[in-house]
């Protein structure tokens, strides 16, 4: 039987997919209330999911990667996928907007080798967690670069993203080394 090892803190990051500034600014406000304050933010991604959310959230979308300060449990991925998904409908019903969904965030994490997301629609590649969440891992880090698999959308395929993550697996590393919490190998 095998030991059960420490699992590394990673960092907590949520997408905003949206079109209108003031929803963007909205969930920034509300992740920092709730999960703390920021870290690293991408410059804003076109976000195009093959005309998938223009009837719910309407054309020329935009994408900003956020990462909160600290370092969480990647086990509580759920719980902030369900947490994010309650801001979403509350942002819906409060705001003016003309689309049923005007703001949608992605919650995920960073480890030192793959950048995870939650969701909650089930696929060929993603493992179910619990609650109707299920997780992917939407690019590896391997040879020093960021891959990307068949089924990562075209937005986390771009530099903006692989600047991003490499500026949170610096965070990381660096916590990680002061702390003294790598991952202990046999």
């Amino acid at each position: 039987m095998s030991d059960i090892r420490f699992v590394e803190p990673v960092i907590r990051f949520c997408a905003v997919i949206t079109r209108h500034p003031e929803a963007r600014q909205w969930a920034t406000a509300r992740m920092t209330e709730r999960w703390g304050a920021t870290t690293v933010c991408s410059s804003e991604i076109p976000f195009e999911a093959g005309g998938y959310y223009r009837p719910s959230m309407g054309a020329d979308l935009r994408k900003s990667l956020i990462a909160v300060a600290g370092f969480a449990d990647p086990g509580d991925l759920a719980d902030w996928k369900t947490e994010s998904n309650q801001w979403e409908q509350e942002y819906a019903e409060a705001s003016n907007h003309d689309e049923s969904r005007p703001l949608n965030l992605d919650p995920g994490y960073m480890t030192q080798a793959k950048l995870v997301l939650a969701t909650t629609k089930d696929r060929d590649h993603r493992l179910y967690l619990r609650d109707g969440m299920f997780a992917e891992v939407t690019l590896n880090y391997v040879g020093k670069v960021w891959n990307h698999h068949r089924w990562t959308y075209p937005s986390y395929r771009t530099s903006a993203v692989a600047d991003f993550a490499n500026q949170c697996r610096a965070l990381l590393r660096q916590h990680l080394k002061e702390t003294r919490q790598f991952r202990k190998h046999p």
